[in-house]
């Protein structure tokens, strides 16, 4: 009787004993095979920006395909105007604007705005894209050139034929998600103005732009930006534009609002021909709604 259960102790033992050391070899083999297909994977950076702009100026951002972005942008006067004047409300410029991804590193858009009466369209290409994994790229970057036409009425007894009234810019967009909390961008920006909107010595005008973002919690974002006029290029009477607005989410929507010093809604126009100061108390409040419609089947 003692025999018989050594025996089967004996037997149990080699049963057991070696299907626990192949679930051990087997557990291994899974996790390298996980490891290793992490590393033939590339990870890209999603949502450096909530939306395609910053404030009024483009984020590196782009549409996926097929998605349409109506975008309304609304400044007000400004505050220190009064309770004549509502602090601004009475007065308002606007720009509707329509945007579309062609696909995921190509997007469109045109708008109309009421301040200058502005027609512009812009393409924003994607050359870079941040990532980890097979592909480890530190940052995002883009392309941004935008045409403007000033439809201003006013100036038809000048004259003027229709490429004084074309303004041109382009921008070169380099941004970094450095957590899901902050983001930071850089905007190189050259415009070259039309001939009737402003006072411009130099047509060509050289900017840098900063802008960011800060994740206050899940929904709600606070995002600023500030354009630099390099001297020389700078027309007398502007200023350096800075804006920030505080972004709210709310599923399709993404309602944003915002305080600046500058009343124009295109590159050209707040980034050269801001008139307003800060410290002069010329805040202008604003705010922009963007909401996106799926206008195909959804990539997977």
């Amino acid at each position: 009787m003692r025999f018989v259960k050594i025996t089967a102790i004996i037997f149990l033992y080699l049963i057991i004993f070696p299907a626990k050391i192949f679930a051990q070899d087997t557990s291994n083999l899974i996790n390298q095979l996980e490891n290793e297909s992490v590393k033939n994977r590339t990870f890209y950076a999603a949502a450096t920006f909530k939306t395609t702009r910053i404030v009024d100026g483009q984020s590196v951002e782009s549409l996926p395909k097929k998605v349409l972005d109506v975008r309304i942008s609304h400044r007000f006067g400004p505050v220190s105007s009064g309770i004549y004047n509502l602090f601004g409300l009475d007065n308002a410029t606007m720009r509707l604007g329509f945007d579309y991804g062609i696909n995921n590193n190509l997007m469109i858009g045109v708008g109309h705005s009421t301040y200058q009466k502005t027609y512009d369209a812009f393409l924003k290409f994607r050359i870079l894209r941040q990532s980890t994994g097979t592909v480890n790229m530190p940052l995002s970057v883009s392309f941004v050139p935008v045409i403007a036409v000033n439809t201003l009425k006013q100036f038809d007894s000048l004259k003027t034929n229709f490429n004084d009234r074309i303004s041109m810019v382009y921008q070169l967009l380099i941004a970094r998600k450095f957590s899901e909390n902050l983001a930071l961008q850089i905007m190189p920006t050259l415009i070259h103005a039309d001939k009737i909107s402003f006072n411009h010595v130099d047509q060509t005008i050289f900017a840098v732009g900063i802008g960011g973002r800060q994740r206050l919690s899940k929904r709600v974002n606070l995002n600023a930006e500030y354009y630099y006029q390099l001297p020389g290029t700078k027309a007398p009477g502007s200023h350096n534009v800075f804006s920030f607005g505080v972004d709210i989410g709310t599923g399709g929507h993404v309602f944003q609002l915002d305080f600046t010093n500058s009343a124009g809604l295109t590159e050209k126009s707040f980034i050269s021909e801001t008139t307003g100061r800060w410290d002069k108390s010329n805040i202008m409040f604003g705010f922009n709604i963007s909401r996106v419609f799926q206008l195909g089947k959804k990539n997977k």
